[in-house]
């Protein structure tokens, strides 16, 4: 018996207009699939964290926080989550930009409802088969190898770290932060970049939070924290990781 790829699917629409959404979410519906609506940025990222979607449709421009910061904050912790992009942008460079932040899908506005739905089918059936050939490969995800710098080692697969500390078990959100900084690699960033990306938080939110973790990384991998060569601090910016 053959399995059907495509199957009630969970399908999270995080687009802040109510009747596109509305629309998308009836034609999705009546395939079949179960289908959660998000109006904002920060109640997509909640409802992709506690629903586990099997796809996302995503818009670009949103309050709070935009479809893009959304797109790479995904990423930093799900690489294979299928994502559609349905934004009313048009220029070349926007859908460039999201091809390179890793999007797998990119559909303007205004946009076709059948052709849509083929997309959204494909995209499903294209992850179904992608999920039985890693199953039945037995991928193991410890043989991925750790990340270096200095001294410093990061095993991402266990979430430990062998540093001048000693062997670390790192938290989920020092791994997220962690990853953020790696991808990042020599380009400064925001305080509220990393709480957009890394928290989830909204534009002007004020906190430490992100100063608190610094102190941890260079507690964990300086050899002089308080004369850091790979966490450092940008006068009224925020930080950068490098090294060479």
């Amino acid at each position: 018996m053959q399995v059907n790829a495509t199957a009630r699917k969970r399908i999270l629409i995080i687009e802040d207009d109510p009747h596109i959404a509305e629309g998308i979410e009836l034609n999705l519906s009546l395939q079949g699939h179960d289908v959660k609506v998000a109006l904002t940025g920060i109640e997509g990222l909640e409802a992709w964290k506690q629903w586990c979607p099997h796809l996302i449709v995503l818009d670009l421009m949103l309050p709070g926080i935009d479809g893009m910061q959304i797109l790479k904050s995904i990423r930093l912790e799900d690489e294979r989550l299928p994502i559609l992009i349905l934004s009313a942008k048009v220029e070349p460079s926007d859908r460039v930009d999201g091809f390179v932040d890793g999007v797998d899908d990119y559909m303007t506005k205004p946009f076709s409802l059948e052709e849509f739905l083929l997309r959204v089918k494909r995209l499903l059936t294209r992850d179904h088969w992608q999920r039985e050939h890693d199953d039945s490969l037995m991928v193991n995800s410890s043989e991925q190898e750790p990340y270096s710098f200095g001294a410093n080692s990061i095993d991402f697969s266990s979430g430990q770290a062998e540093c001048r500390a000693g062997t670390i078990q790192l938290t989920e959100q020092e791994i997220k932060l962690l990853k953020l900084f790696i991808v990042n690699k020599g380009k400064p960033l925001s305080r509220s970049k990393l709480l957009e990306i890394g928290w989830g938080y909204s534009k002007g939110t004020s906190t430490r939070t992100v100063d608190n973790y610094i102190v941890r990384f260079r507690r964990y991998f300086e050899e002089h924290p308080k004369e850091p060569r790979y966490f450092k601090s940008i006068r009224s910016l925020g930080y950068v990781f490098d090294h060479d």
